[in-house]
């Protein structure tokens, strides 16, 4: 068994391997045929942004979260999260 590697012009590597095929039929002996089998290894995924829309969101929300806390420590109240926003 011979093995080679290549790098492909996508960025995909592929492993090349060179083997013998053992085939039989009922009652017939046995038929060797060489075969070549190509393994396509795909790089793994990039890692997401910081910046991806997720990130950003949940930064708002934490910065909004924040905002608030301040806004009560200052005024030395405390109120529900949205609550008391949707009667308004």
């Amino acid at each position: 068994m011979k093995e080679t590697q290549a790098e492909k012009s996508h960025g995909r590597e592929e492993t090349k391997t060179t083997s013998v095929d053992y085939r039989s039929s009922a009652g017939q002996g046995q038929e060797l045929r060489k075969v070549e089998v190509i393994h396509h290894n795909n790089p793994p995924p990039q890692p997401k942004s910081n910046t991806s829309g997720g990130v950003l969101a949940s930064a708002a929300a934490s910065v909004a979260s924040t905002l608030q806390s301040a806004k009560e420590a200052i005024a030395g109240t405390t109120t529900t999260s949205s609550s008391s926003e949707q009667s308004t």
